[in-house]
């Protein structure tokens, strides 16, 4: 799918291109064809005027049949000086009476071209000679002298014509084959962030339909067998429907985040407010304190440079507690019983800008090395021996560790906040998790 609309965006580019190349091809070529028959026009009309005021006129001798003699040019004298002239420029003249009758040429041989006065036309003698001519009436008031009749190669305007048209075509050629290859580049550059988010929506959707899929499973059969059974144990049902209590909590949890994500990913705006840091995660750490208490897990929040104060940041309230209860939830959860579970606040420098650093490290299983690179990704989960299940009792389910969303979530709030976050872990050690956000104040000295 993606290679084929990868061809059919570079046959596209390098269609349009060519239809642009060709407009600007034809164009040029004929603006360079008209303005060499215009200099080679310009060239006949400048020969006549030259020729036109070189004409000796003189009286001929007078026959008393009129009250004046009529006038007559002198051929030997007028066109003596100009023949060389033009013989240089390949230009041929030719002198007509006003008869039409020829009385005087450049030419080898006379040619045979009906006579009529013209501005400049082509004349096409045999399939290569073609003649640009142009034929003047001369006279003086209403007493008609002659026809001058200028003619002029047309290969000074066919042999560059063709010329250019060969360098157009071969350079058109080029270009498209250039813009063919580069349209290919182009579009296989233009479609990879496509074809990236397709595999990630494909991947996503995946996953989702197996988290999903797993518990209505769980729901569905613990519903048939409650109906099928036609004396319910009480006992029996009251779990059962605890089961399916449990599972919905878990749909619904894993809705939310789904819509969250979904949210976050289609641009959703947020809200901007002043937060202070140290008060949201005492909230946070005393919301998780009953579960940790009942892992007999130690939880403290430890923040330096306690004679400063500034732990203030810009961004949406509800994020951040959904941040910091991810990353500490998820601490207590792969802590063993007699762990810790400690969370820093400082101030930090980045890149010579102020900034809040929050890191939360616990002392449980930790994680594999070649886990960490995947840790943000949605719906991934790490080796099944990081998870504390229980054994699944009649048609109860295993506790689960979540749907793998969380530290996609906690990844996404934190860019949305220009911040960053990191992790470091050691399996059997323990974990850190270390966020940094814009330090929405500058650090006082308490008096």
């Amino acid at each position: 799918m993606f290679q084929a609309t990868r061809r059919r965006l570079a046959l596209w580019y390098t269609a349009v291109t060519a239809v642009l190349l060709l407009l600007f091809a034809s164009g040029f070529y004929l603006y360079v064809r008209s303005t060499l028959v215009e200099r080679v026009d310009d060239t006949l009309n400048h020969v006549v005027e030259v020729v036109q005021r070189s004409l000796v006129i003189e009286r001929s001798p007078w026959d008393g049949t009129t009250l004046e003699a009529p006038l007559r040019i002198n051929i030997e004298a007028s066109f003596r000086d100009n023949a060389a002239t033009v013989e240089d420029d390949h230009i041929d003249l030719e002198w007509f009476s006003p008869t039409g009758e020829l009385l005087w040429s450049t030419l080898s041989s006379p040619l045979d071209i009906p006579l009529h006065p013209s501005d400049g036309e082509t004349i096409h003698l045999t399939a290569d000679h073609l003649l640009r001519q142009l034929t003047q009436r001369v006279q003086i008031g209403r007493q008609v002298l002659g026809y001058l009749r200028v003619s002029h190669p047309w290969f000074e305007v066919t042999k560059p014509s063709r010329q250019l048209i060969i360098d157009l075509s071969l350079g058109t050629a080029l270009m498209v084959g250039a813009v063919a290859a580069i349209g290919w580049l182009l579009s296989g550059l233009a479609i990879a962030p496509v074809r990236d988010s397709y595999q990630r929506l494909k991947q996503f959707t995946a996953d989702a339909s197996h988290e999903l899929r797993n518990p209505i499973a769980v729901i569905q059969t613990n519903v048939q067998v409650a109906l099928t059974d036609p004396d319910p144990d009480p006992h029996l049902l009251q779990s059962q429907l605890r089961v399916v209590e449990r599972l919905t909590r878990r749909l619904g949890r894993l809705v939310d985040d789904l819509l969250f994500l979904a949210r976050q990913d289609g641009g959703m705006t947020q809200r901007t407010d002043p937060i202070a840091l140290d008060e949201l995660i005492e909230e946070v750490l005393e919301e998780q304190g009953a579960i940790a208490s009942e892992k007999a897990i130690a939880l403290s929040f430890q923040i330096a440079d306690e004679g400063t104060s500034g732990y203030k940041t810009q961004g949406d309230r509800d994020q951040f507690t959904r941040l910091f209860t991810n990353l500490v939830s998820n601490a207590v959860q792969y802590t063993p019983s007699g762990g810790e579970v400690q969370v820093r606040l400082q101030h930090a420098k980045h890149h010579g800008l102020n900034q809040l650093q929050i890191q939360v490290t616990d002392t449980g299983v930790g994680i594999p090395e070649e886990a960490l690179p995947h840790l943000f990704d949605r719906f991934y989960r790490v080796d099944p021996a990081r998870t504390h299940a229980k054994p699944s009792v009649g048609y109860q389910v295993a506790k689960t560790t979540g749907s793998g969303l969380g530290l996609a979530i906690a990844k996404v709030i934190v860019e949305n906040h220009q911040g960053q976050i990191q992790v470091e872990s050691k399996p059997s050690q323990g974990t850190t998790f270390t966020v940094t956000l814009p330090n929405g104040s500058y650090p006082t000295s308490k008096n």
